[in-house]
């Protein structure tokens, strides 16, 4: 399972939300049935300069695992971002399988 998270992220704030991100997805691998993660950098044509967008993938063992986390942990997980950065970044959410 690959929990997709897509960021758009003020530019103002961006370099803080970087630093924070990156500590955010140790915390997220630290969870139970994280496996790995990733962290893109989306490339956009053309590219505007007041916006920055990311796109992370997490790795997780299964739909229970995924399951656990929905339910136990992501509405804390979620908070801290809102709390430290408010409404200069948006993101959206998804769900791949293997096919």
């Amino acid at each position: 399972i690959v929990y997709e998270v897509n960021l758009d992220v003020d530019a103002d704030i961006a370099p803080a939300y970087r630093d924070w991100l990156q500590a955010h997805v140790a915390d997220m691998l630290s969870l139970p049935g994280f496996t790995g993660a990733e962290v893109f950098e989306v490339v956009a044509s053309p590219p505007d300069p007041a916006r920055q967008s990311l796109c992370v993938h997490y790795r997780l063992r299964d739909q229970a695992a995924l399951d656990d986390y929905l339910h136990h942990h992501a509405a804390r997980m979620r908070a801290d971002g809102v709390a430290r950065f408010g409404t200069g970044f948006r993101a959206s959410r998804r769900v791949l399988r293997a096919g």
